[in-house]
C-alpha cells in the first residue's frame, strides 16, 4: 500500500540545522569574549627603566615612538599629521581604553608630548607611559 503525502520525505528526511548554527554562534561569542584585545605597537623600542613602574594588564592602544621620531600604531607607521585621527578612530572602538605611549629612551621629549597631546585631543581620558621595571 502506497501513501501519497506531500510532506512525507521517507526514511532519509531532512536534517534540522538550527541547533548546529546556534552552537556555532555560541562558540563564536565565547571566543570573542575571552580573547585579549591588547593592541601591540608592532615594533621594539628601548623603554627607559623606572623602579616604580606597574604592569598594566589591559592597555588597549599602544603608540610607539622610535629613536628617529617615527610613530607606530598596530604594526604600521603613522604620519604625525594623522596621529590624532588614528588615535581617535581606535579610541572610538573602545572609549574606556588606555593610551600607552612606548617611547624609545633616545626619543625626544617633544615627540612624547606630541603623542600625549594628540591623544588628549582625540578624547583619550587615560594615558600611561611604558617603562621597564628597574632591578
Amino acid at each position: 500500500m502506497r501513501y501519497r503525502s506531500r510532506g512525507y520525505q521517507g526514511p532519509g528526511g531532512d536534517i534540522n540545522l538550527t541547533p548546529l548554527i546556534d552552537l556555532v554562534f555560541i562558540l563564536l561569542i565565547f571566543f570573542l569574549v575571552t580573547a585579549s584585545f591588547v593592541k601591540e605597537s608592532g615594533i621594539e623600542v628601548d623603554n627607559p627603566t623606572a623602579h616604580t613602574s606597574v604592569r598594566q594588564e589591559r592597555g588597549n592602544l599602544v603608540v610607539s615612538i622610535t629613536a628617529e621620531g617615527e610613530f607606530w600604531i598596530g604594526g604600521r607607521q603613522v604620519e604625525r599629521r594623522l596621529l590624532r585621527a588614528e588615535i581617535g578612530r581606535l579610541q572610538a572602538q573602545n572609549p574606556e581604553g588606555t593610551l600607552i605611549i612606548a617611547a624609545d629612551r633616545k626619543a625626544r621629549t617633544d615627540w612624547l608630548l606630541e603623542a600625549m597631546d594628540q591623544g588628549r585631543l582625540a578624547g583619550v581620558k587615560r594615558i600611561a607611559l611604558a617603562a621597564d621595571p628597574g632591578d
